[in-house]
């Protein structure tokens, strides 16, 4: 990654976190490095906290701390009464941000919402392949399908010509990878040859403006004093990357960074007596899982599946993992969001009953791969135990698990690919409020390949959640929804291990930091005491 602005050494940046820094610099703590700055590129949290979270803005945007839609670069919007076109009144007189290499020379406009979604789309696009060109999220939406087509009416109105009605829209577009990025800065970057730099270097119009990154150390960011909105109380933003939960504790006492996220749960106790630290909670919106490669033998057989989710203690992970800060889980769904279907009984933990299975089946001396995140997320705090207790509930059916792992970024590449051996432990924490951000994204045909890591596409389920995208009636979705989850539970291309509370330690002094319902880390609004 290329630093701008500011060459930050290593020590340089410990000496300036340990030394204590302004009262106008906040230091995050984080769990690790990004994959890049182009959020359309990724499905991370890690990556969303250093890009669209910071440097960029939607057309519509979701109001701090809740699930309530709000303008962002569109001021207003209007919709057809067919529910097929939607048109964005555009917010006049946004800046984008500057670096050294790049001037703005007009403010934002039509163009760049437009550049924004058609390199997504559009294989023509210069930009279309740049970085690995995945466009994750896109696919697995079914956006290339939807999007008829993107018109711009004026400088400062753009209509989205879609296919068919798409209840879920507006909510798509406040998530990270309908960020707005500048059109001009991307044309000047491709006429240098150096289009990755779009993807290193970021330009947007959010509240803070990306000065360098040194990668596994620091991000640091500055106020954008000509936000829209009004510049940022803090001054200097700071990601100290520590990977490690009790590290990230130990800076916090400290008072080497303010805000860290994924406690270990064994440190919540001490936290809630520790004067150093203010421990928020908030039940998640989330679910963690373990999915089964459904293309790759022997788990394209559901008796397969079924006998090893029947084989998982989830209370033994619940008290171990979680501390006790958890549930377990059933649905692909949280019980947090509307849908969620309680009717659905669970797999029954029976281990004579799955080695029974597995037989029925035809297998026998099964050896697998159970993947294990590097990395904490507020699904899964402790990914390597998780295995292990994987690990042993499959030996006592005659399954023989090792554990493998990989760098974040690369895990989260090669669990994508199609011939995938073994069963990989992910999670999700929604990032819209809508069911169709789990099923859709995570268990719909077009996502195979990409964020639908059981690569798995079973067309009764996918003709549901397909239907229920179509019709704005949520009662009707709602039932839809219902009996994806019926379909989902007898399918099994997932083990469904947890949903679980939600805890930010942040130091005293942070003022007005809240818990963001869809797991980010936003540090616009918020404040240090004197």
């Amino acid at each position: 990654m290329t630093l701008l602005r500011t060459t930050l050494a290593a020590g340089a940046a410990v000496l300036a976190l340990s030394a204590g820094a302004s009262a106008q610099t906040l230091i995050y703590c984080s769990e690790g490095s990004p994959e890049g700055f182009d959020p359309a590129l990724y499905t991370a949290g890690t990556t969303f906290d250093a890009s669209s979270r910071q440097v960029y803005n939607k057309l519509v945007e979701f109001e701090r701390g809740t699930t309530e839609i709000v303008p962002g670069l569109a001021e207003s919007w209007e919709v057809s009464e067919d529910g097929t076109q939607y048109t964005f009144k555009l917010r006049e007189g946004v800046t984008f941000h500057s670096n050294d290499q790049f001037e703005p020379s007009r403010e934002f406009n039509a163009d760049d919402v437009i550049f924004s979604f058609d390199r997504q789309g559009n294989e023509e696009n210069p930009y279309n392949g740049y970085s690995g060109g995945t466009w994750e999220y896109f696919n697995a939406m079914s956006m290339p399908e939807l999007i008829e087509s993107i018109e711009k009416v004026d400088e400062y109105t753009v209509r989205f010509n879609l296919t068919r009605p798409e209840a879920p829209f507006i909510a798509n577009m406040a998530m990270d990878f309908a960020s707005i990025l500048s059109k001009e800065y991307a044309d000047q970057l491709q006429e240098a040859g150096t289009p990755e730099m779009l993807n290193q270097a970021p330009i947007g119009t959010g509240p803070f403006e990306f000065v360098g990154y040194q990668k596994d150390a620091v991000i640091r960011y500055q106020a954008n004093e000509d936000y829209w909105k009004g510049a940022a109380p803090i001054d200097n933003l700071v990601f100290a990357i520590t990977p490690d939960a009790s590290v990230r504790y130990q800076k916090l006492q400290a008072g080497e960074c303010h805000v860290m996220p994924y406690p270990n749960p064994a440190d919540l106790d001490a936290m809630e007596s520790d004067e150093s630290v203010n421990l928020m909670s908030q039940e998640g919106l989330n679910v963690g899982y373990l999915a089964y490669n459904t293309q790759v033998a022997p788990f394209d057989k559901v008796e397969v599946r079924k006998a090893l989710n029947m084989a998982i203690d989830k209370q033994a992970i619940i008290d171990v993992v979680f501390q006790g800060a958890g549930t377990a889980a059933k649905n692909p769904i949280p019980p947090t969001i509307w849908s969620y279907n309680d009717a659905v009984e669970d797999d029954e933990y029976d281990p004579e009953a799955a080695q029974a299975m597995l037989e029925e089946a035809g297998v026998s001396d099964l050896s697998m791969e159970i993947w294990a995140m590097p990395v904490q997320r507020p699904y899964n705090p402790n990914a390597r135990r998780m295995a292990e207790l994987l690990q042993e509930d499959f030996a006592q059916i005659g399954v023989n698990a090792e554990i493998v792992s990989y760098e974040w970024g690369e895990y989260l590449e090669r669990s994508k690919d199609m011939d995938r051996q073994g069963a990989v432990l992910l999670g999700w924490t929604g990032d819209n409020g809508d069911p169709d951000n789990f099923l859709a994204v995570l268990l719909g045909c077009d996502a195979v390949g990409g964020s639908n890591r059981a690569q798995w596409c079973h067309e009764p389920f996918d003709e549901l959640i397909q239907q229920a995208k179509t019709t704005s009636d949520q009662e009707e979705r709602t039932q839809l929804y219902e009996e994806a989850q019926v379909v989902f539970k007898e399918q099994a291309p997932w083990a469904t291990i947890a949903h679980s509370v939600v805890f930010e330690p942040i130091r005293p002094e942070v003022q007005d930091y809240k818990i963001d319902p869809f797991g980010g880390h936003i540090f616009y609004g918020v404040s240090l005491a004197e």
